[in-house]
């Protein structure tokens, strides 16, 4: 039988080197502070910080000096957001699809890349798809006038592709593995709240909180099993 003793759970996390790539997200800086707080060694990386993801020559160098890190999250990503210009689908420019492409699939493939090859055996990497890389989105829950950028939704999908891919290219020496997550408060108006929760059927949004739980199982040698596995926490919002 195998007993989990969580407290040895974090004792083994306090020795790992964790880099979040993508740290001064919601859910970077969230990560951030949980692991800094159980005394993970901890590298922020980020575009606000300097670090161009899109840059092939930069995320080599970036690696090259963090070689023998245990983990890589990669929360960053393109998010289109209901403030932004509307588009409708027949007159989409393809050229705005390659922003997407380039940072959510390409800069993503370079970074997973880089820290494979020079990171430490029974490595994880942690990257982020999205309930739109799933399911496409409920639009009618946006104000009028704004649709979801179709980059956005093809674009996490290949998140989920990749993931499996790298995770049976990369075994036994890297997990790599993917989570879902629904969306997360951050300041929405209250009309989005409202119709984001009744599509939920937790009834509400995700706190940016609720999600660490899941990142440090995939963190720790208790998820040593775990690889080209793709784990939703949505509040049940692809159940529906």
């Amino acid at each position: 039988m195998f007993d989990i003793n969580f407290s040895e759970m974090i004792s083994d996390l306090s020795k790992k080197k964790v880099i979040i790539a993508g740290s001064e997200g919601l859910i970077g800086k969230a990560l951030n502070k949980e692991l800094v707080k159980i005394g993970v060694k901890v590298v922020g990386l980020d575009l606000k910080l300097g670090h161009d993801f899109s840059d092939e020559k930069t995320v080599k160098e970036i690696m090259q000096l963090y070689k023998k890190f245990d983990v890589l999250i990669t929360p960053f990503a393109l998010n289109p957001q209901p403030d932004e210009k509307s588009w409708d689908l027949f007159n989409l420019p393809l050229s705005s699809l390659e922003k997407y492409l380039k940072i959510n699939l390409l800069a993503l493939f370079s970074v997973c890349r880089e820290f494979a090859r020079v990171c430490n055996d029974n490595a994880s990497i942690i990257n982020f798809s999205s309930t739109y890389g799933v399911n496409s989105p409920k639009h009618f829950i946006y104000k009028e006038g704004f649709t979801k950028h179709i980059g956005y939704t093809i674009t996490k999908s290949g998140v989920i592709g990749m993931t499996k891919y790298l995770a049976t290219y990369l075994a036994p020496k890297i997990r790599v593995n993917a989570i879902v997550p629904g969306g997360i408060q951050n300041n929405q108006s209250k009309d989005f709240k409202k119709n984001y929760s009744k599509m939920t059927p937790m009834a509400r949004m995700m706190n940016a909180e609720e999600i660490i739980g899941i990142i440090l199982y995939l963190c720790s040698d208790i998820s040593s099993y775990t690889t080209g596995s793709i784990l939703t926490v949505d509040g049940g919002w692809t159940a529906w």
